[in-house]
């Protein structure tokens, strides 16, 4: 069976009358729901899975030990979102891993996360749709498909407002000596491990950079009421407003929606930085997961 792009009409014909399994996946975790028509929903998260930095033999391991213990032998269809899957040949080893995996899928889809968002978020209608979580990501949506977007340019060289950008500028004022005094301290005492070299190696050397900076976000999250680390999240959503959102034809005439942990749990700081730039806040979910069902449903 080849693979295909992820297609509403497919799902469409399937949904009613045979189990099928969704998922939206990032670097960190993967929300799943498995869709038994006259039955119950079946909703569970395993580790992220990105075929950037993971073969389909590492992805494997994943979906034994933390999905297939939560599902039948009778799954149909599956329709898999993720970062890292822009394509056919990019998401193969998401691909390859399902079918080892799930045999009795007759049809296994992947697209990419942002066309999930997307879907999830605007449902039907034109919008702006967002990402914030551990990496960052952004695309206008016509009602049915993606017809522009910003590029993102990754961990290294962009992501900016994401958990993996907050973490990793924190951790650089920490070792640059430019927190507050008590913030500074505060820091030291929470990650007595954490010096240069520890973080080079974490950086340059260790899989999966990107999580492990957005790691420190308990810590933005647990000190968010500090004006230096207000004002750090605040920068980082304007950033990102300025370099991807304001970028789009009339981005004010459109809701900008967004999804992700990052943008759900510093959802006041995102919206007055949106009203900041004469953008219309638009709806904020954790996960797309819901939005993808009722799209679909």
């Amino acid at each position: 069976m080849r693979q295909k792009k992820l297609a509403a009409d497919s799902l469409l014909k399937t949904m009613h009358s045979t189990p099928f399994l969704i998922a939206d996946s990032g670097s960190t975790k993967t929300d799943w729901v498995a869709i038994n028509p006259g039955s119950d929903m079946i909703r569970f998260q395993s580790a992220g899975i990105n075929p950037f930095y993971q073969t389909a033999g590492e992805i494997i391991p994943v979906l034994e030990n933390e999905v297939l213990p939560h599902l039948g032998d009778d799954i149909d269809s599956i329709f898999f979102y993720g970062a890292g899957c822009a394509d056919e040949k990019s998401g193969r080893p998401v691909y390859d891993a399902l079918k080892h995996c799930i045999t009795s899928a007759r049809i296994v889809e992947t697209a990419s996360d942002m066309l999930g968002a997307a879907r999830g978020l605007c449902g039907h209608e034109p919008g702006l749709a967002c990402i914030l979580g551990t990496g960052a990501n952004n695309a206008f949506y016509d009602g049915k498909n993606i017809v522009h977007s910003i590029g993102s340019l990754g961990f290294w060289l962009g992501d900016e407002g994401s958990g993996s950008y907050l973490g990793k500028t924190l951790v650089v004022h920490y070792l640059q000596n430019e927190l507050p005094a008590a913030l500074h301290q505060s820091f030291a005492a929470e990650y007595p491990e954490i010096n240069r070299l520890s973080v080079l190696e974490h950086a340059y050397k260790k899989p999966y950079p990107n999580r492990y900076f957005a790691s420190f976000s308990t810590f933005i999250s647990d000190n968010i009421e500090l004006p230096f680390i207000n004002d750090l999240v605040r920068e980082a959503f304007q950033i990102f407003i300025k370099k991807y959102i304001c970028k789009h034809k009339d981005p004010e005439k459109y809701p900008v929606h967004f999804t992700g942990s990052v943008a759900y749990y510093y959802q006041d700081i995102l919206k007055a930085a949106l009203q900041k730039s004469d953008l219309k806040p638009g709806r904020i979910l954790k996960s797309p997961l819901e939005g993808l069902v009722q799209y679909y449903l």
